[in-house]
């Protein structure tokens, strides 16, 4: 139940909302209006096409969430943006800020800071280029809009699979402000205060903060600790500069910091490594899939800190609306995770340290003729610098764990191989050794963009946009490796021995390789290998990426109730860095293999860089195309309201992490395709009651893959075609309905009764791994 004055909102939770669904526009009227009426309207003017629209009359596939919608289903930060739309899935992993978000099967950016977004999250027109710095919490959200579908022709970066915009608001020539506090189970406390006003007849600002705070849902048997808690807060403030109706600039400065023990990681299966760990001295795990309950020897810790300046300048000057954005942004972000999962100390240190300087700029200008024709055109600028810094340690257990995987021939060999390698008993797998990583990343990249509008009536309007993208970045890499274990070459080693037992000279490099290498079981034991850095002299560290994209449309207004339309529309994503000690050298450039075996010459080896065990495969992702065809209708009424939108979606070489059983290798699956259906509804049969229901289908489809990965025969993970599969993840059904009833107690005070269902049909948790294949 929400309480609301005007003056001050206190929210009484009597539990938590599942979905929150699309707001239908029922009327237009101007943008200054709308702001001045936000707490008693239900109407909705969006800028999905960088104009001010209603719902009806903007032909993009978009979803809507009011302010009201906001507070009356407590929407409380951007993870629970996916309560919005049933074709939105946030994703959040074994940490706070390694987040992803998916629009209609397409999305990536999680287990790997390198990897750009494919779906843009812009927050009052400032692009937020890293998960870290989307999902702190945002006071004043007027409302948020979720375009789906490649968005490049609009916005200058990274849209390739849609948009998700963030408009909060500006500050008020009236006195004003609010305060909401609520509370729920597990402790929640989330409070916001915000208070706007003028200082002048041309200048208001406003100040808002909040916190948010939970008890852990997650606990760790092995410690007696909760974690998987809640712990945020905020502060942000704006100055509003408004000499005329025709000009005004607008000042944001805004803080944000994120302390949380996230999160918890449950054991879906039972496999050969866990049952390692099961009997190893000390050595627990938790049986029950999905539980909340689990062991570990340290809780996970991450830390973010946020915080950034942007002004925007609106100008009117006769037919022309002239908007120039400018934003600097600091996102910092440290974390450390007991990634065994286990009470054992295999690992006793994962932690990472990221800082990302952003520098962004756009610049647009739009025209409001009488005539038939309107254009918008615009630039985008953004200067990116990052820096990663990564310590892997192996535990005090890891020595005990690796000999039981390998069936007591991990210390055997040790002590076998001692007067061959000069490593004295106790050096594999030593505690407090391991790798120790450091990487930076610089982008620059501009982007072009416009968009024309030709009314060829008052009913039908064709539209063509166009976006060119230069993407500029270079990378480097300074990887060192301290485990001697995986430094060693077992197969030059395993010839040495096959000599000492009477092998002759000429065979040797004919055995060593093969099963009569009692070595070889050894080398999946190898996980901390040799890097070679970059740059070197093989390979410059570095990507260029030019891109036409560009969009044609067509709508209709068959009624003053009824419009559609019919789009195609493309968009790209540049190449990714994969920023991990997963990346390697492509096979052109390198061919692995023991001296003894007399690998052929390449690159890398004539350069003199190659190393014992080091892999190949890719250091970047290159980059994605999207492409979609897409028909809508929409219809707009005084007690009902629809959106509908078909779709058949595709991305070539989208930019995939394959899971190795050991890390994540980027690569880029050369196409995948979604078929979908879109329904949001709203119906309002009595004034005080409104009602919602949303549908989505997606038919999501590998069409080329064969390079993928999968689990397999005892969930090890092999090498796999994943052509013609389903990606994992994605639901083909989604249902959420919802209903708010208003009830006013006086003139001033209401009573706001919320509730709402969702639905998702099963996913396969992993590919090759489905829910039917882990019930016990």
């Amino acid at each position: 139940m929400l309480i609301r004055t005007p003056a001050l909102r206190a929210a009484i939770l009597a539990g938590a909302s599942l979905i929150a669904l699309p707001v239908m526009a029922q009327n237009a009227q101007p943008e200054t209006a709308q702001a001045d009426d936000a707490e008693d309207s239900n109407i909705i003017i969006v800028t999905a096409s960088k104009r001010a629209a209603t719902l009806q009359d903007t032909p993009i596939s978009v979803a809507v969430a009011s302010k009201q919608q906001i507070e009356e289903a407590q929407i409380r930060d951007v993870l629970d943006l996916q309560t919005l739309v049933p074709s939105l899935r946030v994703s959040q992993l074994q940490n706070s800020s390694n987040t992803s978000f998916i629009i209609r099967g397409f999305g990536n950016g999680a287990n790997n800071i390198g990897i750009e977004p494919a779906v843009g999250v812009f927050i009052d027109g400032v692009y937020r280029s890293r998960s870290s710095a989307q999902i702190g919490d945002l006071p004043n959200v007027e409302r948020v809009e979720v375009l789906r579908g490649p968005q490049s022709t609009l916005f200058g970066k990274n849209a390739s699979a849609g948009v998700i915009s963030i408009i909060t608001a500006e500050p008020k020539f009236t006195l004003g402000g609010g305060a909401e506090i609520s509370y729920g189970n597990f402790n929640a406390i989330v409070a916001r205060a915000d208070i706007t006003g003028p200082i002048s007849n041309t200048v208001a600002v406003s100040l808002a903060g909040g916190i948010n705070k939970r008890d852990g849902y997650g606990r760790n048997l092995e410690l007696g600790t909760d974690f998987s808690n809640r712990d945020r807060w905020n502060v942000r403030g704006q100055l509003l500069f408004k000499p005329s109706d025709d000009f005004k600039i607008r000042l944001i400065g805004e803080y944000n910091k994120i302390d949380e023990s996230c999160c918890v990681v449950a054991n879906v299966v039972l496999n050969p490594t866990l049952n390692g760990v099961i009997n190893l001295a000390g050595g627990r795990i938790n049986p029950d899939t999905f539980s909340n309950e689990v062991f570990a020897n340290y809780d996970p810790t991450n830390i973010v800190k946020d915080y950034g300046f942007s002004g925007q300048a609106d100008w009117r000057a006769g037919d022309f609306d002239i908007t120039f954005i400018g934003a600097y942004r600091d996102n910092s972000n440290s974390t450390d995770t007991d990634s065994d999962f286990t009470s054992a100390e295999i690992l006793q240190k994962v932690a990472a340290q990221t800082d990302i300087a952003t520098y962004t700029a756009e610049a647009r200008v739009a025209s409001s003729f009488d005539g038939p024709l309107n254009f918008l055109l615009g630039a985008f600028y953004i200067h990116e610098d990052l820096t990663l810094a990564s310590q892997t340690e192996l535990g005090a257990d890891f020595r005990g764990f690796a000999n039981i995987l390998s069936g007591g021939g991990y210390l055997a060999t040790e002590a076998l191989l001692a007067p061959l390698t000069g490593l004295p008993v106790g050096s594999y797998g030593a505690r407090g050794t391991g790798v120790v990583e450091d990487y930076t990343l610089k982008n620059r990249a501009i982007s072009i963009f416009g968009q024309v509008d030709f009314e060829l009536t008052d009913r039908f309007t064709i539209t063509g946009g166009f976006n060119y993208t230069r993407d500029r970045k270079r990378g480097t890499a300074n990887v060192v490796t301290n485990e001697p274990f995986g430094q060693l070459d077992l197969v030059a080693i395993g010839g040495q021995l096959l000599a000492l037992n009477g092998v002759p000279p000429a065979l040797i490099p004919g055995l060593a390789n093969t099963a009569a290498n009692p070595l070889l079981p050894l080398q999946q034991l190898q996980f901390i290998f040799p890097f070679i850095n970059v740059p070197n002299t093989v390979e410059d560290g570095r990507t260029a990426d030019n891109d036409l994209a560009y969009n044609v449309r067509a709508a209709y207004k068959f009624t003053d109730n009824i419009s559609g339309y019919a789009t195609y529309a493309t968009g790209f994503k540049a190449s990714s860095f994969n920023l991990s000690r997963d990346a390697a050298p492509l096979p052109r450039d390198y061919i692995p293999g023991s001296p003894i075996t007399n690998p052929p010459p390449s690159a890398i080896r004539t350069a003199g860089l190659a190393a014992p065990n080091t892999r190949t495969g890719t250091r970047f992702a290159g980059p994605e195309e999207a492409s979609v065809y897409e028909v809508g209708l929409k219809g707009q009424f005084d007690t009902f309201a629809f959106n509908l939108a078909v779709f058949q979606q595709a991305i070539t070489n989208f930019q995939g992490s394959i899971f190795s059983g050991t890390g994540f290798i980027l690569a880029n699956a050369p196409k995948q395709s979604t078929f979908g259906v879109e329904l949001d509804t709203s119906f309002t049969p009595i004034r005080a009651l409104n009602v919602t229901a949303s549908l989505t289908y997606l038919n999501a489809t590998f069409d080329s893959f064969p390079g993928g990965s999968a689990f397999g025969p005892a969930l090890t993970v092999i090498g796999t075609d994943l052509t013609g599969q389903r990606p994992n993840g994605i639901p083909e059904f989604a249902l959420a309905v919802g209903a708010t009833y208003t009830a006013s107690i006086t003139e001033k005070v209401k009573a706001i009764f919320h509730a709402d269902f969702a639905h998702e049909s099963n996913v396969a948790v992993g590919q090759g791994l489905s829910v039917a294949n882990i019930t016990r």
